[in-house]
C-alpha cells in the first residue's frame, strides 16, 4: 500500500434516536459531538433509522398511504379523475 494516501479513521459512536441505542465503530467523518467511552474520545453521530429500527430488519408492518400520493400527483400536476370511455 502507498503510504499516506488513506483517510484518517477515529472512534465513532452512532446513535439511533428513536431507540437510543449506541453502535461504536471507527469512521473518516468528523462530528463536533463528542463522548467519551473508557477513556477514548468518540464523535457522535446521530442517525434516525439503523438497522436496530429499520422495518426491514425489525419485521414491523408499516402502512403507506399511496392512494394520498396519487391525489397529491394529480392535484399538483392537474389531471381530473380519468374519464369513462363509452
Amino acid at each position: 500500500m502507498k503510504k499516506d494516501i488513506h483517510p484518517k479513521t477515529h472512534p465513532a459512536v452512532y446513535v439511533d434516536v428513536s431507540t437510543n441505542r449506541r453502535f461504536t465503530s471507527r469512521s473518516t467523518a468528523s462530528s463536533k459531538k463528542r463522548e467519551t467511552i473508557e477513556g477514548v474520545e468518540h464523535m457522535i453521530f446521530l442517525r434516525d433509522v439503523t438497522g436496530d429500527s429499520h422495518p426491514a430488519f425489525t419485521g414491523e408492518k408499516r402502512f403507506v398511504d399511496t392512494a394520498g400520493r396519487v391525489d397529491k400527483f394529480n392535484k399538483k400536476f392537474g389531471r381530473g379523475a380519468p374519464v369513462a370511455k363509452k
